[in-house]
């Protein structure tokens, strides 16, 4: 019987994992990533789902909202995640006009995430509107996940990045939508951006898990951006994130103390650089015509 440290491989999380995290009333962990690095140090931290966001637009492209960010740029930014994430639910974000237009476009878009970036679920913004359409995504085998509350497709609509559901009707327009994503079978739904107490009810409506970001703690998981948690992202922060780390502020200091050793000659010193041997160097200088100068007595060997 072996004695050693357990090799046991970690539990491949799944739409069914989460489904018994939330029957056990355990709270959820979800995170955005938008490439490999990144998305390897959320799967080696436990992360149970990993959503690779269209916010990707703002947080690595530039984008000053998420309405410019293509499918192309979606998949090949899952496709990286997918290479270093292997525990993790994946989860690919469907951006602008990938789902609005009409239902069979939606659903070849699902399907792109999946077979060509091995995303194993994806996520749709939009209540009793995309619930058509999550329906057919989700009766071809594609897992959906939904999101209401502010929405950031809608950005234009909603009259920028506010809090939603704060009177008695959208509140109940809230509920309304989050019934229909159920009954049209999503997996989970994310709710962002909306009172504490009204998520908490929504929650306990559904039969299904919410992910909350900024939506209080009665959801039944959450989710940040993970340039948010890291501090390497610093356009904006909302009131819901919480900074974990500093590492934009590291970074800089790192790259400038770069900059000023290129400059100041101090790098790259000998422990950075590579020796060749003394007969060699007189070899190659002879067989292109040239002689090692006599005063270059030094061995570097």
């Amino acid at each position: 019987m072996s004695t050693g440290p357990s090799s046991a491989v970690p539990r491949k999380t799944t739409t069914l994992t989460l489904r018994e995290k939330h029957e056990r009333r355990e709270p959820i962990a979800m995170v955005t990533a938008y490439d490999c690095p990144t998305a390897r140090l959320a799967d080696e931290a436990g992360f149970d789902a990993i959503l690779v966001g269209d916010s990707l637009a703002m947080v690595v492209l530039g984008h000053p909202d998420t309405l410019a960010v293509t499918m192309d740029e979606m998949l090949h930014h899952a496709r990286a995640v997918r290479r270093g994430a292997s525990r993790a639910l994946l989860i690919g974000d469907m951006p602008f006009m990938s789902y609005q237009a009409d239902e069979a476009e939606a659903l070849r878009n699902a399907g792109r995430f999946v077979k060509e970036a091995g995303m194993e679920a994806v996520k749709l913004e939009g209540g009793r509107a995309v619930a058509p359409a999550v329906r057919r995504i989700v009766r071809a085998g594609i897992p959906v996940q939904g999101h209401v509350g502010l929405t950031p497709q809608s950005v234009n609509t909603m009259g920028g990045f506010k809090v939603q559901g704060r009177t008695a009707a959208a509140a109940r327009g809230l509920l309304e939508d989050a019934l229909a994503l159920e009954d049209a079978g999503c997996f989970s739904i994310v709710l962002e951006s909306i009172p504490d107490r009204v998520a908490a009810h929504i929650t306990e409506r559904l039969h299904i898990p919410t992910i909350g970001i900024g939506a209080g703690p009665g959801t039944s998981g959450q989710v940040l951006v993970l340039h948010d948690v890291l501090g390497l992202f610093d356009r904006f922060t909302p009131r819901f994130v919480k900074r974990y780390a500093d590492l934009g502020a590291a970074a800089g200091a790192a790259l400038e103390a770069f900059r000023s050793d290129v400059q100041s000659g101090a790098f790259p010193a000998a422990e950075h650089s590579y020796a060749m041997d003394d007969e060699e160097w007189r070899a190659f200088l002879e067989s292109i015509g040239e002689q090692l100068p006599e005063a270059s007595a030094t061995t570097r060997r």
